[in-house]
């Protein structure tokens, strides 16, 4: 089985989707408690809530095994993303719920970490090169838009319950001021975005993928949004997708994505 999903755009967009996969190998499963096959953790219906994405023309990376075989978007020398805070790492030991996955003695080990790097990690982020770099090629700007989801209240991560939206540009350092100012004005001026709160740069500041490929002086601008689930889904098991939900929001992620091609086409990219 492919460690990813790809489509290929004609835009200067790319739609990466590292935690939205729920597939767990059965030599991995085998290893796991039962609290690991509920994938509580899972960025969960993406796919269907970005359908916009290929009326836009953009690329979509989408991650077919689960987060909590590897997380796709921590660094593989398992870097920490957020330094005195908690996180959970490269191959997690434990739910957000602080659950442990698996027992004692069958913990990953190092040289099961470095397989699962090159099994599942590795592809994903050699296609999302890949594809960066092709469509550079050919429009000589690209925004590298990074969907992440997570529950509205985690008390492992942070206090109270989570604003709606959680944009993340590493401080301003993955895209260029002006994007993240493109986007500010979308949520300020569009009529979908009345009823959901927002914050750049809060809790989540963008993971690897965003800090480590989004690179404005090479024409690269990245941003991860990180969704509260409360507002597409049911925060609950079995994680019911909300079509009624969904269909609000929609719009307004349709507005914000075509906002970030707008800008990108502003700034003189090829035709």
């Amino acid at each position: 089985m492919t460690a990813y999903h790809f489509q290929q755009g004609s835009v200067p967009l790319l739609i990466s989707m590292p935690h939205v996969g729920t597939s767990i190998p059965d030599d991995i499963a085998v290893q796991m408690l039962p609290v690991a096959h509920e994938k509580a953790d899972t960025d969960w219906h993406l796919h269907q809530l970005y359908h916009m994405a290929a009326e836009l023309g953009a690329s979509t990376l989408a991650a077919e095994y689960s987060r909590y075989v590897i997380d796709l978007n921590r660094s593989s020398d398992n870097a920490n993303l957020y330094p005195g805070q908690d996180t959970t790492g490269l191959c997690p030991v434990d739910t957000f719920a602080k659950q442990p996955l698996y027992a004692v003695e069958k913990l990953p080990t190092e040289a099961e970490v470095q397989r699962r790097i090159a099994t599942y990690w590795q592809p994903y982020h050699q296609q999302l090169q890949q594809e960066l770099q092709r469509l550079l090629n050919l429009h000589g700007r690209v925004v590298l838009w990074d969907a992440h989801s997570i529950a509205s209240t985690v008390p492992r991560f942070f206090e109270g319950k989570l604003p709606d939206l959680n944009f993340g540009t590493a401080d301003q350092h993955s895209c260029d001021p002006g994007m993240q100012t493109a986007i500010a004005n979308c949520l300020q001026q569009s009529v979908h975005a009345k009823v959901y709160s927002h914050i750049f740069n809060g809790r989540f500041k963008g993971g690897f993928i965003t800090r480590n490929y989004g690179k404005p002086a090479h024409n690269i601008h990245a941003v991860q949004l990180e969704m509260s689930q409360c507002i597409y889904m049911n925060e609950a098991a079995p994680y019911a997708y909300r079509p009624d939900l969904a269909a609000q929001v929609q719009p307004l992620l349709q507005q914000l994505l075509q906002a970030c091609l707008d800008w990108n086409t502003r700034q003189g990219g090829i035709a």
